[in-house]
């Protein structure tokens, strides 16, 4: 039986090793027959998850918390890349300053369920109320449980459904080149250091998973860390990961972007990283109480 690893945006550099590592053979390697699959937005990615109809999660860390109440029944095995990864993009018609994120104000901005909750605390702390200041929401059409929410994002943008988005780096990239954007703040590299820290992309397991097939698991870290290296080390590999399920147009970026991307290719997830993720989570209700490293990191 293929194990089935799913991903809560496809066409994007956000989950990109969990994709090249079905793609690359990573998990065939490990001796698994893994399947790679799209279930957007990340709340249902996790909760089917939860409810055993996943083996693994490639998604926001603390976005496991909508399923796995105070970490009880999910655990991160590894990280896919290290920061919060997502892009501040607004049309290119008003001229954003680089970093002036108080440009939102008025503004209706696209942002997926999970990601939105890392903007809105990264806007709250910069004096700007995200429910009062500026109108946050989903993306017309990004409805679908198949959507590729970044793609839909810069499609809504130049149709003029929305005046920006917070969405993933194959979005921005998109919006950018074409013209109907501009990036106001890529988070991974220029957020607050608090900010940074409100979560990073994991791979994610069940208690269940944990507790049935530890090996399965293992095998599954050690898959992630092989396609880490091997991007890391020839980003063109990329491509070949890409190309069966991303859009030409697509598949030809995602190389570049993965070459950005590689220095943050780490899959430790150090006291530090956790310890920032649950105080976000803690601000944001997700979490209703301090919780050990142990509870929420599987070290198999």
């Amino acid at each position: 039986m293929s194990l089935r690893v799913a991903i809560p945006d496809l066409i994007s550099p956000s989950y990109f090793p969990a994709i090249a590592a079905v793609e690359l053979g990573c998990f065939e390697r490990e001796g698994l027959d893994a399947t790679l699959e799209l279930l957007f937005p990340v709340t249902t990615t996790y909760e089917e998850l939860r409810d055993g109809r996943l083996d693994f999660v490639g998604g926001a860390s603390h976005a496991a918390l909508y399923a796995f109440r105070d970490w009880q029944g999910g655990k991160l095995l590894c990280a896919l890349a290290q920061n919060m990864y997502w892009f501040l993009i607004v049309r290119s018609d008003l001229r954003a300053t680089r970093g002036d994120v108080s440009i939102v104000k008025g503004l209706r901005i696209g942002a997926a369920p999970g990601p939105v909750d890392g903007l809105k605390r990264m806007l709250s702390a910069a004096g700007i109320d995200p429910e009062r200041d500026v109108k946050i929401g989903p993306v017309p059409g990004a409805l679908e449980k198949t959507a590729s929410f970044g793609m839909m994002a810069a499609k809504a943008l130049e149709e003029g459904k929305i005046d920006g988005f917070w969405a993933n780096g194959m979005g921005a990239e998109v919006a950018v080149r074409n013209g109907i954007g501009t990036l106001v703040l890529d988070a991974r590299r220029e957020a607050s250091p608090e900010a940074k820290g409100y979560t990073f992309a994991a791979l994610v397991a069940s208690d269940r998973m944990i507790r049935e097939k530890p090996e399965t698991a293992k095998a599954a870290i050690r898959a992630v860390k092989a396609a880490q290296r091997i991007l890391r080390e020839d980003p063109e590999r990329a491509t070949e990961a890409a190309r069966k399920l991303f859009p030409p147009t697509e598949a030809g970026l995602i190389a570049e972007l993965v070459r950005r991307d590689s220095p943050f290719y780490d899959p430790d997830i150090s006291p530090k990283a956790v310890e920032s993720m649950n105080r976000f989570a803690l601000e944001l209700g997700l979490l209703s109480r301090p919780v050990r490293y142990e509870d929420v990191v599987w070290k198999g």
